[in-house]
């Protein structure tokens, strides 16, 4: 079975403040239900999972969270992501291996999670990664603002969930904070792998093989990039017309 951790940590002092004035950005209500309500909802049916860590603010979720699913620990959040992703690792003694997932993709699917678990199937890489095309993303949210990379295979956008090893997660965090930092920010990604890795990547001809070469070996761990049909594992939720978007794709009036 793989173990899943959730993020839910992150304070809702930004631009969604304006939305909602809830503490955080898990707890934001979409259609009558939290945005963190629609991640395990997608999560809970996936028949590889097993135990559910969500990291947060412990007090307010164990509120919500009254349902007495057992194979659900709730711990309370640090200050930072990568801080947060230990603190969950420590509530699922004897991962192997570990789904990690942001608590503000509301649109995203049990199918989608399936579907990303089937691409990483038969291999033994230490993390695997999905990104989507750019296309992908707009045949089905056409609003949708995202960050793009171009490759030379295409232009894609990242995932908001991951699959690692536990054990390597552990020993590539701390090497693993300033990629975290710069996850929004192509340009300086480019700049903490060299300068040639950022002029090639300007002349938009990196290839997807060499910049899996790269964060593996930045990370010191073995990653893949696996390629995800679904554009629900990258639709995030970080500003007014991101929840717009969510609002109308679930129908709801929320905002």
């Amino acid at each position: 079975m793989i173990d899943a951790l959730v993020l839910a940590g992150s304070p809702n002092n930004g631009a969604l403040h304006t939305c909602s004035p809830v503490s955080y950005e898990a707890l934001i209500p979409i259609n009558g239900k939290l945005m963190l309500d629609y991640v395990l909802e997608a999560l809970r049916p996936c028949s590889r999972i097993g135990r559910i860590a969500i990291v947060g603010p412990r007090d307010e979720l164990a509120a919500h969270f009254n349902d007495g699913n057992n194979n659900t620990v709730l711990v309370e959040h640090g200050r930072e992501l990568t801080e947060n992703v230990l603190l969950g690792l420590k509530h699922l003694p004897g991962a192997e291996q570990v789904l990690l997932l942001t608590s503000d993709i509301p649109l995203i699917t049990t199918q989608a999670i399936e579907d990303f678990l089937d691409l990483c199937a038969g291999d033994d890489a230490d993390l695997y990664y999905p990104i989507v095309a750019r296309e992908e993303v707009e045949k089905r949210f056409q609003s949708a603002q995202r960050t793009y990379v171009q490759l030379k295979e295409g232009v894609y956008t990242g995932g908001n969930i991951c699959l690692f090893k536990s054990a390597a997660m552990e020993e590539c965090i701390p090497r693993g904070r300033k990629l975290v930092d710069a996850r929004k920010n192509p340009l300086q990604l480019c700049r903490l792998v060299g300068f040639v890795f950022m002029i090639k990547f300007l002349m938009k001809s990196i290839t997807l093989a060499e910049a899996q070469f790269m964060v593996s070996r930045l990370l010191g761990l073995q990653g893949r990039v696996v390629i995800s049909r679904y554009p629900e594992v990258g639709v995030d939720v970080d500003k007014p017309s991101d929840l717009a978007l969510v609002c109308n794709q679930l129908a709801g009036e929320c905002c």
